[in-house]
C-alpha cells in the first residue's frame, strides 16, 4: 500500500511539472509566442511573417539551462515580428503529445523555421547548427529572410539586398519626407541588414545597404572606416553620422533617435494629426536630454501630495506610517534644498511629532498649501513637465517623473549615506527602495503598474546589499519596464521607449559581447551618479516661492522668466490639482489637527491670524481680569456682612 502511494504521489509530482513547465520556462510576459497544439498550425500557415520554433520539452537540463538564452534572443529581435517571429512549444504537455509526433520532433531542443505564406502540410525545416549562441540563430534569422523568393516575402519585410552606387548617388540632394540611412559594410557583415529590421517599426526614416566593393559609391560619400552609416536629410543635406562605436546597436539607437522618428502604432495617424496641429495644449518646453529638471520632481511632489493622496480621505494605520516614511525620505534626501525641502521638512516634523492613529488628509493639504505662511515653505500647485513632457496630454508626465524622483533619491542617498541617521530608515537595506515599493503598493493610483513593480521586487530586491546596488536594481527595472510598454498604447511616438541611457548620452555604458548588445554596469553606475547628482539639476522653469509685498494680502504665484504664459492664458495642469477649497470646520468625531507657523495656528479647515490670536488673548485677559474683580467685590462685601452681624460668645 506505501509502495502505490509512492508511486501515485511521484506520478502527480511529474505531471505537475509537466503542467507547470511552460509557465516557469516562457511566460506571457516575455517577447515571444507560446504556442500549443490548437495553435500551432493556425499560426505557422500561410502566415504574413515567418517563424523560428523552439520544440523543447520542460524536463529536459539543456531546455531549462537555455531558456535565458531564447529569451535573450526574442528580446533582441522583438521589433523584427512583422518579418519574423519567434515562438516556443512544450512538447513535455499532454496536450501537445500528438502535434511533436506530428512534427516529427524526436530531441529537445529542436529548432525549426517556417517560411512566410507556407502550406499546410510544410513541417518546417530543422535547424541543425551546432552553435546556437543568440548572434549565430539572429544571423540565421537574417539569411531565412533574404533566402525567401521575392514573390513569397514576409509582407513587412524590405529589402535586404545591398544598393548599388547607381541606385543611391541620384539621391544625395534630393528632398524627401524622410530621412534615408545607408550603411556602408564587407560583404560578410550582416550589421545593416540588422539595422533594417531593427528599425521595422520605426517610421521616418529609411535604411538601405551598400557593399564597400561599389569603389564609385565610397568615391562620393568619402567613406574609410567600415562599417558606418551616411545619412540624408530631409531637406537635402547630407553627412556621416557620428557613431562612438560601429555596432549595429549605436547605429539603431542613433536612428530611432532623430527628430519625427516614431514608432509606428495604430493610432499613428491620429497622433500625427494631433502633433502637426501642437504638440500639446501646454506650451513645448525646450530641453537638453542631458539634465534633469527640477520642475519634473517639483510637479511629481504636487500631483502626489494634491491629487494622488486626495483618495484618501483619512489616513491611518499602514496608509499613515507609508506616508510618514516617504516624507521623511524626501526631506532628508532630496538634493535642491530651499523652499521644497522647508515645506517637507515642516511636513516631516509635524507628522512625526503627533501622537494621532489617524490624521485627515485635509490637514494634510492645508499645509502643503502653506496656509499659515510658514516662511520659506513652498511647492507650486502646477503641472510643469519639461524632461518628462509627452507630445500629447496621457503620455510620460507623471509616471515619468516618478521615476525620476526616486531615481535622484537614490543617488543623494549614495552620495549621502549619513542622511538618514535618527530617521528610522537607516535600519533597511536599501530602504530608498523599500519606501518607493511600500508607496506604490499603497497610493500609486495604476494598480496594475504596482502589481508588475510588487512582482519584481518579491523577486530580487532583497539581494540589494549596499547603495551602489540600489541606484542599478532601479535603473535595470526601469530599463525592463521600458522594454515591456515599447510599442504599446502608452508609448510616446516622439520620445519612444528604449534602452537608456541612449548611447548618445552615454557611449561607455554599451558594449557588445559576442554580436550582442550587454552593458558596462561600472560605467552605467558612473553616469547615474552623474545624471542624477545635484549638480546636474537645472532649475528652469521651476515655479519659485509668492513674495508678498509687507501688509499686502496672498499674491499669486510668479512665474519664471524665461516663460511666458501662451496667446489666451495658461491652462492649469489638471483640473484635479486646483486648490481644494477649505473645508468649514471638523466634523463631529473628527480629530483637531493643530499645525502652528509663523502666521498663527490652523486647525483643520479653520485658520486664526496673528490678529485672530491677539484678540483672544485680549479677551482671555480681559476676562480674567472682570472675574478677579467680581472675586474681591463679593469677598469685601462678605467680610462687611459677617461684621455687621457677628455675636459676643461667652
Amino acid at each position: 500500500m506505501f509502495r502505490v502511494w509512492l508511486q501515485a504521489a511521484g506520478l502527480l509530482w511529474l505531471c505537475g511539472g509537466c503542467a507547470g513547465g511552460s509557465g516557469r520556462l516562457y511566460s506571457e510576459e516575455d517577447p515571444l509566442v507560446i504556442l500549443g497544439s490548437s495553435s500551432l498550425k493556425p499560426t505557422v500557415t500561410n502566415s504574413s511573417s515567418a517563424w523560428l520554433v523552439q520544440f523543447y520539452s520542460s524536463w529536459c537540463g539543456h531546455c531549462i539551462q537555455y531558456s535565458n538564452t531564447w529569451k535573450a534572443l526574442a528580446q533582441d529581435v522583438k521589433d523584427w515580428h512583422e518579418a519574423i517571429a519567434v515562438a516556443v512549444l512544450d512538447c513535455a504537455q499532454e496536450e501537445n503529445f500528438e502535434v511533436c509526433k506530428e512534427f516529427s520532433i524526436k530531441f529537445y531542443p529542436t529548432f525549426k523555421f517556417f517560411a512566410a505564406h507556407s502550406s499546410a502540410a510544410d513541417k518546417g525545416t530543422i535547424y541543425r547548427g551546432a552553435d546556437r549562441e543568440v548572434r549565430s540563430v539572429r544571423q540565421l534569422m537574417v539569411n531565412i529572410l533574404q533566402n525567401h523568393i521575392r514573390t513569397d516575402r514576409p509582407q513587412s519585410c524590405p529589402p535586404l539586398e545591398p544598393y548599388s552606387a547607381a541606385q543611391l548617388l541620384p539621391l544625395l540632394g534630393q528632398r524627401s519626407d524622410h530621412y534615408t540611412a545607408i550603411v556602408v559594410e564587407e560583404a560578410g557583415s550582416f550589421v545593416g541588414r540588422e539595422v533594417i529590421l531593427d528599425l521595422l517599426q520605426f517610421s521616418g526614416v529609411e535604411v538601405r545597404r551598400a557593399l564597400t566593393s561599389d569603389l564609385p559609391l565610397l568615391d562620393v560619400l568619402n567613406m574609410a572606416a567600415f562599417p558606418s552609416v551616411y545619412l540624408l536629410h530631409p531637406n537635402g543635406s547630407h553627412a556621416p553620422l557620428h557613431s562612438e562605436k560601429p555596432l549595429r546597436f549605436f547605429f539603431s539607437s542613433l536612428l530611432r533617435s532623430l527628430p519625427g522618428v516614431q514608432r509606428r502604432s495604430s493610432s499613428e495617424a491620429s497622433q500625427t494629426g494631433a502633433l502637426q496641429d501642437g504638440r500639446t495644449s501646454e506650451p513645448w518646453r525646450d530641453f537638453d536630454r542631458s539634465q534633469v529638471y527640477t520642475a519634473d520632481l517639483e510637479s511629481s511632489l504636487h500631483y502626489l501630495l494634491r491629487v494622488e493622496l486626495a483618495a484618501h480621505g483619512m489616513l491611518e494605520g499602514a496608509e499613515l506610517k507609508v506616508f510618514k516614511d516617504f516624507v521623511t525620505l524626501v526631506a532628508k534626501l532630496y538634493p535642491v534644498g530651499g523652499s521644497v525641502v522647508k515645506l517637507m521638512e515642516t511636513l516631516s516634523d509635524w507628522l512625526l511629532s503627533l501622537p494621532l492613529q489617524q490624521i485627515p488628509y485635509q490637514a494634510v493639504l492645508d499645509l502643503v498649501d502653506n496656509k499659515m505662511k510658514i516662511s520659506g515653505a513652498f511647492l507650486g500647485a502646477e503641472l510643469r513637465w519639461v524632461g518628462c513632457q509627452g507630445s500629447r496630454p496621457g503620455l510620460r508626465g507623471y509616471p515619468c517623473s516618478l521615476w525620476t524622483l526616486f531615481h535622484v533619491l537614490t543617488v543623494q542617498h549614495d552620495a549621502t549615506p549619513t542622511a538618514l541617521d535618527g530617521s528610522g530608515l537607516e535600519g533597511e537595506a536599501a530602504p530608498v527602495l523599500q519606501v518607493m515599493r511600500r508607496y506604490i503598493r499603497t497610493f500609486f493610483g495604476c494598480k496594475e503598474c504596482g502589481r508588475h513593480f510588487e512582482q519584481a521586487a518579491a523577486a530580487n530586491m532583497d539581494q540589494v546589499t549596499s547603495r551602489e546596488d540600489e541606484i542599478l536594481w532601479l535603473w535595470n527595472q526601469h530599463n525592463r519596464v521600458n522594454t515591456r510598454l515599447a510599442g504599446s498604447l502608452s508609448d510616446d511616438p516622439v520620445s519612444p521607449k528604449a534602452p537608456w541611457p541612449s548611447p548618445a548620452l552615454c557611449p561607455a555604458c554599451h558594449e557588445e559581447s559576442n554580436g550582442v548588445h550587454v552593458w558596462n554596469h561600472a560605467n552605467v553606475l558612473a553616469f547615474l551618479r552623474h545624471h542624477y547628482g545635484a549638480s546636474n539639476l537645472n532649475p528652469r522653469y521651476s515655479l519659485t516661492p509668492p513674495r508678498p509685498p509687507a501688509g499686502a494680502g496672498p499674491v499669486q504665484t510668479r512665474r519664471p522668466q524665461e516663460e511666458r504664459p501662451a496667446a489666451g492664458g495658461e491652462r492649469k495642469g489638471e483640473d484635479q490639482a486646483e486648490p481644494r477649497p477649505v473645508q468649514p470646520g471638523p466634523r463631529r468625531g473628527e480629530q483637531v489637527v493643530l499645525i502652528r507657523g509663523e502666521g498663527g495656528f490652523w486647525i483643520l479647515g479653520l485658520g486664526f491670524t496673528s490678529v485672530d490670536m491677539s484678540l483672544c488673548v485680549v479677551l482671555y485677559g480681559s476676562s480674567c481680569l472682570f472675574l478677579m474683580l467680581l472675586f474681591f467685590f463679593f469677598k469685601v462685601r462678605s467680610r462687611r456682612w459677617k461684621l455687621r452681624h457677628a455675636r459676643l460668645h461667652v
